[in-house]
């Protein structure tokens, strides 16, 4: 089973809920907000991302642009680059989803077609 990071308010989350609804995919969801992903599971998603940091990020959310992030992220380690993830939800791009052998983030549905099929 995938377990899939949402925001409620945010249509695309709700959007890809209905996408997977509809096709019967099981999932965990859960409140990225009040459970943003373990740093453990950041690591997990950007391996199966091809290590690119940036992809993690919600570059369009207002605590990426308060937290002047476009300038600060280059200059950030991994390690500081996670845990600022796991202890910031609105930081992480939505929806986050992981599974056993890939991760999405973000709902493109190209993409999520050719991963659940």
């Amino acid at each position: 089973m995938i377990t899939i990071y949402v925001y409620q308010k945010c249509s695309t989350c709700r959007d890809a809920l209905r996408w997977l609804d509809e096709r019967k995919i099981p999932y965990q969801a859960k409140a990225i907000r009040e459970t943003p992903p373990s740093v453990a599971e950041l690591k997990q998603a950007l391996a199966f991302l091809g290590g690119d940091l940036k992809k993690l990020f919600n570059t369009s959310g207002l605590d990426y642009r308060a937290m002047g992030l476009k300038e600060k992220l280059p200059t950030l380690s991994e390690n500081e680059a996670l845990a600022l993830l796991s202890a910031n939800g609105n930081l992480v791009k939505r929806p986050f989803v992981l599974g056993e052998d890939f991760a999405l983030v973000g709902f493109k549905e190209p993409a999520w077609q050719a991963c659940f099929s």
